[in-house]
């Protein structure tokens, strides 16, 4: 009997000890993201950053559109358009509140777009999900503040 109860207390203790890693690893993502839009909350701008889970570099804050992230002016510049890898919207809540990331300059919708919503605050991988042409978002050429009609169901960044 002892050596079942020694081989039942170290079963557990073993799948323990592998459900810990995988249970710590989730409770990781994300966990920069959420730092970066707390320490910032709704102060009215967008942020993208070169690495994944806003890390890495800062390219660009601004409350207000860059029709071309790869011009010499604004607040994303040159090769800022080829890096981003996450995103947030610290924008206040109403009107124009959602951001929209478009793969052409100008914010020709025509060419793919994704939306991210005010109340899902960022997005820490935008590679794992669509522009509304099919392209996975491995650039952005302008960006632009809209309202949520401006999106369509498909658009929308997680």
């Amino acid at each position: 009997m002892r050596k079942l109860t020694t081989a039942i207390a170290a079963t557990g203790l073993m799948a323990l000890g592998l459900a810990v890693p995988a249970s710590a690893h989730a409770a990781q993502q994300g966990q920069y993201c959420d730092a970066e839009w707390g320490s910032h909350g709704r102060d009215g701008n967008v942020r993208a950053w070169n690495g994944f889970d806003c890390t890495g570099t800062l390219l660009g804050v601004t409350p207000g559109n860059d029709p071309d992230w790869s011009d010499g002016s604004g607040p994303f510049q040159g090769n800022d358009w080829s890096q981003p890898k996450s995103v947030a919207n610290n924008g206040t809540i109403g009107g124009n509140d959602v951001v929209a990331f478009y793969l052409a300059l100008n914010y020709a919708a025509e060419h793919g777009y994704v939306c991210l919503s005010p109340y899902e605050l960022y997005a820490d991988d935008v590679t794992d999900n669509r522009y509304t042409s099919g392209s996975v978002p491995n650039h952005i050429s302008s960006h632009r503040w809209v309202q949520s009609t401006g999106c369509a169901a498909n658009s929308w960044l997680t």
